[in-house]
């Protein structure tokens, strides 16, 4: 499995071509959401972009107004970063620090928003586990695959963040 490490002033990590395909995949489809009929009423949207205000709806609509369009392009920037330091058919990625910033902001969007589909809303949820009881359940369920992504997902920014603190 991929694992970023740093190396002198950048974090490396060597992607397989399935890999790769896997990252390309979902992170186009974070574009996509964030690209086309963006739904306000979308649990993964109001997951992407919470209330600033909790206790205030008109003042998150306010301030939502004057920066939800920054946000989104931010968004859509950092994963077409992603995709265009990403090999396509696998190989070496070398970020310097603010990459891999970017990237790690890139990979939250799509936990998010792929926790968002599998009903994972909180650290509290043993994924692992969850993946064991799916598998005994049908092993070629669409939801192991999910769930197989989502872990994947979360090792990789997991050893970004540990390369980019070592």
């Amino acid at each position: 499995m991929t694992m970023f490490v740093r190396n002198g002033t950048v974090c490396v990590a060597r992607f397989g071509p399935a890999e790769a395909a896997v990252l390309n995949e979902v992170m186009l489809e974070v574009i996509t959401l964030l690209s086309e009929g963006f739904d306000r009423t979308d649990p993964v949207i109001t997951r992407l972009f919470p209330d600033m205000y909790r206790n205030d709806a008109s003042a998150s609509e306010e301030l939502r107004r004057y920066l939800e369009d920054d946000l989104r392009s931010a968004k859509l920037e950092q994963a077409a970063l992603l995709l265009d330091v990403l090999p396509v058919e696998g190989g070496e990625v070398a970020l310097d620090e603010e990459q891999a910033e970017a990237w790690l902001r890139a990979l939250t969007d799509v936990r998010l928003t792929l926790g968002s589909r599998l009903g994972i809303d909180d650290d509290d949820v043993d994924v692992e586990e969850e993946l064991d009881e799916a598998i005994l359940k049908d092993p070629t369920s669409a939801r192991v695959g999910q769930l197989s992504v989502y872990q994947y997902l979360t090792y990789l920014q997991e050893s970004l963040v540990g390369a980019l603190m070592g």
